[in-house]
């Protein structure tokens, strides 16, 4: 098995799961690699960086939004909940939050393990009498919290408009995941307080995610960097650049690595060819109407309880109850 040297210097095993994601997507076509695996310590800097650049207005609008509409959520879900957020990041928007419902415990869940738990730490600094658990976990899948929550009713948190990253089906699994890994108890079934992005005007979408900056495109292009350093890789980064694409018809942004020359490398010891203009998509970001993201909600077993948007309507904010099981309409 491969081992990789870590931006801190440590030596450790490469994940397997990467390996196998990076040489069956480079091996497919089109190609494809899982936006997950942006998120290195390189990776999730970056992209904290993004959230401050003008053009990316997501991070303000759902941040002012929270602000506004945390005292509702307050009251319709109650206090002592354990907020679970999934893919907490810097938890930069967690405080809000906190401060309206009045946790009993904050569990981060994240698959960056070092930025988890810094992240963590500053924030039980923040909050010296709240119990922070950070859990190193791919969320995508049902996850076991820890046992001393497990009888809490629990508040999910997924701000960011993550779930646009996912295809509708693979985000409809992910919701299901999600009620499974809360769960329901004896002091009240779960909810979660999730962030959609807006169906809008394609040039407002395409300088958020193509920045004058150029952030962005240094996160995509991290991409390839975390694939030399981790899997023995040897893709001459310079013969990439970042391209951002409106699809009409899935209502979604493509981010894609695209070749500016003909190029070879190899990974893990495999060769690979790529020709001029060839790119390797790296990432969704789709945008739902308000119908939309009711439909989607509901299709991963969610109820939606409480919506709250912003006065030009770029950006929205849910709060939703996982619902009984059904075997009937």
């Amino acid at each position: 098995m491969l081992k990789r040297e870590m931006e801190d210097g440590e030596v450790r095993l490469a994940d397997p799961q990467f390996r196998a994601d990076v040489l069956a997507g480079l091996e497919r076509r089109p190609r494809a690699i899982p936006a997950r695996w942006f998120y290195d310590r390189r990776g999730s800097e970056l992209f904290e960086a993004i959230t401050d650049c003008c053009e990316y207005y997501p991070t303000r609008t759902e941040t002012a939004i929270l602000r506004a509409c945390g005292p509702e959520i307050a009251a319709l879900a109650g206090e002592g909940r354990a907020v679970v957020e999934f893919g907490s990041g810097s938890s930069t928007k967690t405080p809000l939050l906190l401060g309206c419902v009045a946790p009993s415990a904050y569990v981060p869940i994240d698959i960056s393990g070092d930025f988890l738990r810094e992240s963590a730490r500053a924030l039980a600094e923040q909050h010296p009498g709240l119990t922070v658990i950070p859990v190193e976990a791919d969320f995508m899948r049902p996850i076991a919290l820890p046992g001393r929550i497990a009888d809490s009713p629990k508040l999910g948190f997924f701000p960011g408009s993550t779930i646009g990253n996912l295809t509708p089906a693979m985000a409809v699994d992910l919701l299901r995941a999600m009620r499974a890994s809360l769960g329901a108890s004896d002091n009240g079934g779960a909810m979660l307080v999730i962030g959609m992005d807006r169906i809008k005007d394609a040039g407002v979408l395409m300088r958020a995610y193509d920045d004058a900056a150029g952030v962005t495109a240094a996160f995509n292009l991290n991409l390839l960097a975390r694939v030399n350093r981790e899997l023995d890789g040897t893709i001459p980064i310079d013969a990439f650049r970042h391209r951002a694409v409106w699809n009409d018809d899935r209502a979604r942004i493509e981010m894609h690595l695209e070749a500016v020359r003909d190029v070879a490398f190899s990974v893990d010891g495999r060769a690979f060819k790529m020709s001029a203009r060839e790119t390797i998509h790296t990432e969704n970001s789709h945008k739902y109407g308000p119908r939309d993201a009711r439909i989607l909600l509901r299709g991963g077993g969610w109820t939606p309880v409480g919506e709250w948007t912003d006065p030009d309507g770029l950006f929205a904010v849910y709060l939703a109850e996982a619902q009984a099981e059904r075997v009937a309409p």
